[in-house]
């Protein structure tokens, strides 16, 4: 039975913001390689799993797509972290459904955040995937034009270092372009693709989407572990610095350590990503499986 326990306007816990049944596209394929350059063979061709699948974090914005569950103040808002299990792949031409619901709230120092779970399944219900956004929003309106610049990385608290321990997985190393911006955020103008917008939310620049590296990161793991990331890949990161356009980010991973799962291993492993001169801006952990030696 229904009460009229929250207004209509409220972003509370249990919010169901809706969602969509969609068919995976080899035209949603191409946009993702080029926002991305994320072009792994197994997108157009055979695979293991019988023919061409999609890459995993194809629906990366699918969040994004209905912005009913931030807060007011849009000044400064930013991505702040973001989680993602991944269940099985998506095959080209399969019809998959979404659904979206805030699952969270909660106060940090001088921020509000919001947490959006997406679940991504098949037709008949199986999971696919689920993934947990995190975006902050200013609790009060800021009193300067710029909310963050690009100095802000360089103070000593934004400075974050990665343990040397572990083999290091081939990194991924992309130079951002406002291109590859307008592909991953477009075709509607946005504070991620356009340098006005983004001025007028308190930015110097166009801020570089964080799902962008967040996809980035699914690909370091997609050309580490290959079945074992579609079949049962996990990523938990915080999003700590900006990426601004034209800079270069390289994405790494250390394996930590191996447990047993089931007849298999999960391999965890320490993943960020970093601009050339060592800033991080995403660190995290991601685990994905694979066949015990």
């Amino acid at each position: 039975m229904a009460i009229d326990f929250f207004p209509p306007s409220e972003v509370y816990v249990g919010r169901d913001m809706g969602g969509r049944t969609t068919e995976v596209s080899a035209a949603d394929v191409a946009r993702y390689e080029a926002g991305t350059g994320d072009r792994h063979p197994w997108y157009h061709g055979n695979s293991p799993f019988g023919g061409p699948i999609a890459p995993a974090l194809l629906y990366h914005s699918e969040v994004y797509r209905d912005l009913g569950w931030y807060l007011p103040n849009l000044i400064g808002n930013l991505h702040a972290k973001q989680e993602w299990e991944v269940f099985a792949p998506m095959a080209i031409g399969q019809a998959v459904r979404t659904r979206s619901t805030v699952v969270g709230r909660y106060r940090k120092r001088n921020r509000d955040y919001v947490v959006n779970e997406v679940l991504l399944t098949d037709l008949d219900g199986r999971w696919l995937q689920r993934s947990r956004t995190h975006q902050s929003f200013l609790v009060d309106d800021p009193s300067d034009a710029v909310v963050v610049d690009k100095e802000r990385e360089r103070r000593p608290e934004r400075r974050f270092e990665i343990s040397a321990q572990g083999d290091e997985l081939p990194p991924v190393t992309r130079a951002v372009t406002v291109a590859m911006c307008e592909a991953f955020s477009g075709p509607v103008k946005n504070y991620h693709t356009d340098r006005e917008m983004a001025r007028a939310l308190g930015f110097p620049d166009i801020v570089v989407q964080g799902m962008l590296s967040i996809c980035f990161v699914a690909e370091l793991m997609t050309h580490g572990f290959g079945t074992g990331w579609f079949c049962g890949g996990q990523l938990a990161v915080n999003l700590v610095n900006v990426l601004w356009p034209d800079e270069v980010v390289s994405t790494r991973g250390r394996v930590r350590d191996t447990v047993p799962e089931g007849r298999r291993a999960r391999v965890h492993a320490d993943v960020w990503c970093e601009k050339a001169d060592g800033t991080k801006t995403v660190i995290g952990t991601a685990s994905a499986l694979r066949d015990q030696n």
